[in-house]
């Protein structure tokens, strides 16, 4: 990790730059992948998975008795997991449900808002040497409580063309409705074109690698929302002399696992406990599975020393983590001080795994920065909001002078007839 002593508040803006991620290159296989599934529908897609998943498939719709096998190879200890993580995460995200209340700004106008789901959503869950399982989970539960009518998942197969057991059951709990072995480029296409098998969608959520990114970028611009712009996962923590040096340590470590783009960044004020954490780091590194890709992503994380908790509070607003964790005696008042972050984990005994996993709290987060303006996956990102109104004549008399002065005044004349002829 590199480490930065005290550096001055100038330094602060190379220092919270993350991994550079350069997508340019990418698009010319995403225009080409884009315009072949968009006029070839399946053929193409199928064509794409024998090149780029190296799996030729018969058919691209996971059947029902293939998710009935799947039951039988997931353990009877992480069907009761997933389980209890969906009902968190359900817990969580349903009392983030607003009752609709009207309102009356002068007599006779009333106005209200409704919240309605987006009719057809399109999940993305990266497969291979980590399924990702636990996404399903978080995009699928508060879809379905938002109540959207049609929820598609794409997710890569395996080499002999099956998807991971324990996704096909999680997506089955989380009440997935359609799901499709169809990974990267080709299954971002097909749920924004629609094919033969694949229904398009209206937005599309979830992580992915360089390539899913780009796709998702592209088909931002071309009518399909999506969650959020998506980089490289990372963590900040910050710790003071009262943290477990194993306990940070873990925590850098836990992000590093994701992948060699990932960034860890530890900031304190303690010169010590940065030193007994780069120990127990590289103690912990060597006994993981997953060492030589912590060992890349260690390579551009960070160590930063700075002078007192206002430096601490300004450089974590200015890095604007995608993961949050305060390990300090004053864990709360710091969190009081904090403006961008998509999730914050307070106290010794909070790793960001729980808000990963189980406990109820939404793990689809803004990362490289974009926690200054965007929020993580809610149950708002699942809809949309319309407006309604109803005037009575006692209202519109009522505004009806201040439409059309404003009206007039931008030379809108039309707008001010409409209000004038029901002022007679």
């Amino acid at each position: 990790m590199q480490i930065f002593r005290f550096p001055s508040r100038d330094e602060w803006k190379n220092i919270v730059l993350r991994p550079a991620m350069d997508y340019s290159g990418l698009y010319a296989i995403v225009e080409e992948v884009m315009n072949e599934v968009s006029r070839k529908g399946d053929k193409a897609v199928f064509d794409y998975g024998a090149r780029f998943d190296k799996v030729r498939l018969q058919r691209l719709e996971v059947t029902e008795q293939e998710i009935a096998e799947a039951e039988t190879l997931v353990s009877d200890e992480l069907k009761t997991a997933i389980r209890a993580a969906s009902s968190h995460i359900e817990t969580f995200h349903r009392l983030q449900s607003l009752t609709p209340r009207k309102v009356e700004p002068v007599p006779g106008v009333v106005c209200w808002q409704k919240a309605v789901a987006i009719d057809k959503i399109g999940l993305y869950v990266p497969g291979g040497t980590a399924p990702l399982f636990s996404t399903v989970l978080m995009l699928a539960v508060p879809a379905q409580i938002a109540g959207c009518r049609e929820i598609v998942l794409c997710t890569p197969p395996s080499h002999d063309g099956k998807i991971h057991p324990a996704i096909l059951f999680a997506a089955r709990e989380a009440g997935v409705h359609k799901i499709f072995k169809i990974g990267g480029i080709q299954a971002i296409a097909a749920m924004t074109f629609g094919t033969e098998s694949v229904p398009n969608v209206y937005k599309i959520f979830g992580p992915g690698n360089q390539y899913v990114t780009a796709a998702k970028q592209w088909v931002s611009l071309h009518g399909v929302a999506i969650d959020m712009p998506a980089g490289p996962s990372e963590v900040e923590v910050i710790a003071d002399a009262s943290a477990n040096p194993a306990f940070v340590a873990s925590d850098l470590l836990s992000q590093a696992e994701h992948g060699g783009d990932s960034q860890s960044v530890l900031v304190t004020t303690c010169e010590e406990l940065s030193e007994k954490t780069l120990v127990e780091t590289e103690k912990q590194t060597a006994v993981l599975p997953r060492r030589e890709t912590i060992a890349k992503a260690l390579t551009d994380s960070r160590v930063v020393i700075l002078r007192n908790d206002t430096e601490i509070v300004d450089f974590t607003n200015l890095y604007a983590p995608e993961h949050l964790i305060i390990e300090t005696e004053n864990h709360a008042e710091l969190a009081e001080r904090i403006i961008h972050a998509g999730s914050v984990f307070l106290g010794h005994y909070t790793p960001e795994s729980a808000g990963d996993y189980a406990s109820g709290t939404n793990h689809t987060l803004p990362t490289n920065g974009f926690a200054k303006m965007y929020s993580g996956v809610n149950l708002d990102s699942f809809v949309k909001k319309i407006t309604f109104q109803e005037i009575s004549r006692e209202g519109i008399r009522r505004i009806g002078h201040t439409i059309e002065v404003m009206a007039q005044a931008e030379s809108m004349h039309a707008h001010s007839n409409a209000v004038k002829l029901r002022m007679m």
